[in-house]
């Protein structure tokens, strides 16, 4: 077993150590660290910034050739880790013989220890993980009344900092689909922090809320889909987004999936608040309003490659999303272009 030790909290440290113990390169880009690695000890990606609120983000994408154990010791704080895995597991335990607790794909985590203490994270040889860590800093005197690192340390501490705290949560598929759109930013410089910031938050945001409806049992029932159902869901979700114009059916997804009728419905309400059918047409719409900016298509023919029979229709419901028909949708595009 290969053993990694991280006794920082600053992030541009916390990389220096993670190059020293696993090899790679460190780059950096206005506040954001990539680490990559490339070895016989591990391949993949470690990725991290640092934002306002004394928060910041570390997401490994890491395949390592052998067991894994790193220790993250909090030296002078007792920071809040908000922990969610994508892909595969590993666990986790407070100090070396502290009890050993395993997150799964899609479930998500909220910890604390006491200071001093370590947070020690097993990761599984030859099991590619991914997984994403936001720091809430508590530290006294650094945060403002009010701010969004205090509440954190209200929620979650109250008035006792003296003890170890953990929650792990139920698989939650909608998380996983805001950190796609985190690492979807292509954005470079400071539109690139603020977007990954915004997105960060709402992350954050999520997870409490997780938490708070698990404590009142609000979303139990929702638990009833198995890891494999959850997985089949994600997958249709993906077919669907890649090629929304293809003639999908309820029949022919849950065919498709093995999953029944129902089950699918439950889990595209889970992921995307919507039935199946409301999925197929926002993702046809979106693709619509991709074609209209990009190709020389004409209206007519987007609503023929896109899988609509109704062109009244495709209007009705473009224009219930973007808030004008296709038709004045591209006149504004084209003159914007004879503008700019």
């Amino acid at each position: 077993m290969k053993i990694v030790e991280i006794n920082t909290e600053r992030i541009n440290n916390i990389f220096e150590e993670l190059a020293l113990n696993v090899g790679g390169k460190v780059t950096f880009d206005l506040d954001e660290y990539t680490l990559d690695v490339n070895n016989n000890f591990a391949k993949g990606s470690i990725i991290g910034s640092s934002f306002n609120d004394d928060i910041s983000y570390i997401q490994f994408d890491m395949t390592f050739a052998v067991d894994v154990r790193m220790n993250i010791t909090n030296l002078k704080a007792s920071p809040v880790y908000f922990a969610y895995c994508s892909k595969g597991n590993l666990s986790h335990s407070f100090g070396i013989l502290g009890e050993e607790r395993k997150l799964k794909t899609f479930q998500t985590a909220i910890l604390s220890s006491k200071q001093d203490q370590e947070h020690v994270l097993f990761f599984e040889k030859d099991t590619k993980t991914k997984f994403t860590l936001i720091i809430v800093g508590t530290q006294s005197g650094t945060a403002q009344t009010n701010s969004l690192n205090e509440k954190v340390k209200e929620t979650f501490f109250e008035e006792n900092t003296s003890e170890d705290f953990f929650y792990i949560g139920s698989y939650n598929l909608r998380i996983a689909e805001k950190i796609e759109q985190l690492n979807a930013v292509t954005q470079n410089g400071i539109v690139r922090n603020l977007l990954k910031e915004g997105i960060l938050r709402i992350i954050l945001a999520m997870e409490i809320q997780q938490h708070t409806d698990d404590l009142l049992a609000i979303s139990k029932d929702a638990n009833c889909l198995t890891l494999r159902e959850m997985e089949e869901i994600k997958e249709l979700s993906e077919a669907i987004k890649a090629n929304p114009e293809e003639a999908f059916t309820i029949k022919s997804l849950s065919k498709r999936s093995g999953l029944s009728p129902n089950k699918l419905q439950e889990g595209f309400k889970m992921i995307h608040n919507r039935t199946v059918n409301d999925y197929i047409t926002h993702m046809r719409v979106l693709k619509a309003e991709i074609l209209i900016r990009t190709s020389d298509l004409n209206i007519s023919e987007i609503v023929y490659c896109i899988g609509f029979t109704s062109r009244s229709y495709f209007s009705k419901i473009f224009k219930q999303k973007f808030n004008c028909s296709p038709k004045e949708y591209k006149f504004n595009l084209n003159l914007l272009a004879i503008t700019a």
